[in-house]
């Protein structure tokens, strides 16, 4: 995982709509960037939606919510119709972005160790640095915890 006040490493990835998003194109403006594992899977959908549910708190602090897994456009365009969510999912097929930003490692489930993405969170202040890092244990709660920190940090930014 990244580390608290370092540089954000930039990127380019399509989302469901085949649109291309780059780190760099939201300086100025919190970005809360969610790695999850794997499209339509339980904890993954519980995640995704409480994001959706949570949007309009996070573009009312100016913050745009960007979730990366290693599914496909046509993947998450499914993951994204089936349950509308209303925010870019990030197809990162080839793992760059998920290496670049740790979110690939060993995990454990049922008693077996195996290779996967964390479900990890980063919350990226406006010039561009990490703010805030978390191992996600609740991804249904998740979203309303990263709102908390962003009411915090925003707060002390305009502050």
């Amino acid at each position: 995982m990244l580390e608290v006040g370092t540089t954000a490493p930039d990127f380019e990835l399509r989302d469901q709509s085949g649109r291309a998003h780059r780190l760099s194109e939201n300086r100025g403006r919190w970005v809360v960037l969610y790695f999850y594992p794997k499209d339509d899977t339980t904890g993954c959908t519980k995640e995704a939606c409480s994001f959706r549910d949570g949007l309009p708190a996070f573009s009312g602090m100016d913050a745009v919510v960007l979730g990366v897994s290693a599914d496909d456009v046509s993947s998450h365009k499914m993951f994204a119709e089936k349950y509308s969510l209303n925010f870019p999912l990030l197809a990162d097929v080839e793992r760059h972005v998920i290496d670049a930003y740790g979110a690939w490692g060993e995990k454990e489930r049922d008693g077996e160790r195996y290779e996967g993405i964390l479900r990890i969170t980063y919350l990226i202040d406006p010039s561009g640095r990490i703010a805030q890092t978390w191992t996600v244990l609740d991804p249904e709660t998740h979203a309303s915890e990263v709102r908390e920190a962003l009411e915090r940090h925003a707060g002390r930014v305009s502050a």
